[in-house]
């Protein structure tokens, strides 16, 4: 998927950092036309933002389109609504405070139960959090191989500035909700937009 969208999407947690990278090993898309020429479409280029950015943060065609659609009813830009709604679920926040080494694990963890909100164990990945609910992990968790590991690697990550962490006490929260200037990823959410919008 990395090497189709031309940029690390840091998928595989560790793997990604190290030289077994696939975009570090063959950086051109996959397929025996890869390494030719190609020109793309103006609806090429829109579409492969859109899978960009789906495939970031790993999920399907309906649930992307769902989230647009929730974007669009929202006062702002659209846009720029779609990146912030996308950065709140909990499978994300639980992997950019760095208690999951990827998107795909942080789901994974959500799922089984290993994560609280507020104090209540929420198995949805999709949950939505609101500014200051703190995500922490289950006290029977907190020495999980796989938790422990990803902690230790999150260190090198760091923590987006619209979040605190309190690493001690396996807790951190949505200090605010991120100004399109704090997404560093590079996506253009215009097209995107453009997309839907034809």
């Amino acid at each position: 998927m990395c090497r189709r969208e031309g940029l690390k999407l840091f998928l595989k947690g560790e793997r990604c950092y190290s030289d077994k990278c696939a975009i570090e090993r063959r950086n051109y898309p996959p397929g025996a036309h890869g390494q030719a020429r190609t020109r793309f479409s103006e609806f090429a280029i829109r579409l492969r933002e859109k899978q960009k950015v789906k495939r970031i943060y790993g999920m399907l065609e309906k649930q992307f389109a769902h989230y647009f659609e929730m974007a669009e009813r929202m006062p702002g830009i659209t846009g720029e609504n779609l990146l912030v709604l996308l950065e709140r679920r909990l499978d994300n926040v639980v992997y950019r405070l760095g208690f999951a080494s990827s998107l795909a694990q942080a789901r994974q963890l959500v799922r089984h139960g290993h994560f609280e909100v507020a104090g209540k164990v929420v198995t949805i990945p999709s949950y939505l959090l609101e500014v200051n609910q703190v995500v922490s992990i289950n006290e029977k968790s907190r020495t999980k191989k796989v938790i422990v590991e990803a902690i230790e690697l999150a260190q090198r990550r760091g923590v987006p500035p619209w979040m605190t962490l309190e690493r001690e006490q396996f807790r951190g929260a949505l200090r605010s909700l991120p100004a399109r200037g704090d997404l560093t990823m590079p996506v253009s959410e215009k097209l995107i937009v453009e997309h839907y919008s034809r």
